[in-house]
């Protein structure tokens, strides 16, 4: 009890969790976009479950693995070494999970670009495994994403109450924020398109990282917010130009 008293009468404290906050709330945008693309692909029914269950493992595996951080700790540590490249379990975690969101998106681009037509025949299962499937997809990612997310809160302060509280807020944050993100890519068949540009992009990024090669996390969210700067712009011009035409009519 003396230590949180202790951290909460502390400044330093204050500022570290609110730094660790934003961080975890930042690094948690590339989480909540895969599963809201990916939840929108179920039945309509099963969309907010299935999103509630995917944050709600996320929050469950982070809050596990702060509980081990002498563990997480272990897996920056060089475990194989391939051509004079050393990889530690992060590295490989981290390889697989970009490979797995470049290989997701990819095939969800070609899906949009040539869309399989429907089978009737098989629509009652296929709602059954389409959730199974999902789910399965959502925690492999929450697991790449939460070992990203506690190893960066490990980096950045000491105090595990601080940790604890940060990944709280940025999972209550991202709960909050799945239903109407969803539902705008949703109602954006664009932004469907630009979405799955961005998760290339992370995987790209994770694999780089994978490889040792750091990639200053500012430069991708301030190329994310450019593009979604600009199709916000597109969207608004083709409103504009929908709503003259009304008007003319």
């Amino acid at each position: 009890m003396d230590y949180l008293l202790q951290l909460a009468a502390s400044p330093t404290a204050w500022i570290a969790l609110a730094t660790l906050v934003v961080m975890e709330i930042v690094l948690g945008i590339d989480n909540l976009i895969f599963i809201s693309i990916l939840t929108n692909k179920l039945p309509e029914q099963h969309r907010a479950k299935a999103r509630r269950i995917g944050i709600g493992m996320a929050l469950i595996l982070r809050l596990g693995l702060l509980s081990t951080i002498a563990f997480i700790v272990q897996l920056t540590e060089p475990v194989i070494e391939i051509l004079g490249q050393a990889f530690s379990w992060k590295d490989m975690i981290l390889i697989a999970g970009g490979l797995f969101l470049l290989w997701k998106a990819t095939t969800e681009i070609h899906h949009s670009m040539d869309p399989a037509p429907d089978d009737p025949k098989s629509a009652t299962s296929g709602v059954t495994l389409g959730f199974a499937a999902a789910i399965g997809q959502i925690l492999m990612l929450d697991l790449v994403f939460s070992i990203d997310s506690i190893i960066t809160a490990v980096g950045m302060t000491e105090h595990l109450p601080i940790m604890i509280i940060a990944v709280v807020v940025s999972v209550l944050v991202m709960l909050l924020a799945a239903e109407p993100l969803a539902k705008f890519i949703n109602d954006n068949p664009t932004v469907v398109m630009l979405a799955l540009g961005f998760l290339i992009m992370i995987g790209m990024t994770l694999i780089a990282e994978g490889f040792g090669a750091h990639v200053p996390k500012g430069y991708i969210y301030a190329a994310m917010a450019f593009s979604a700067a600009i199709e916000v712009l597109n969207m608004l011009s083709r409103r504009a130009k929908q709503k003259a035409l009304v008007d003319e009519a």
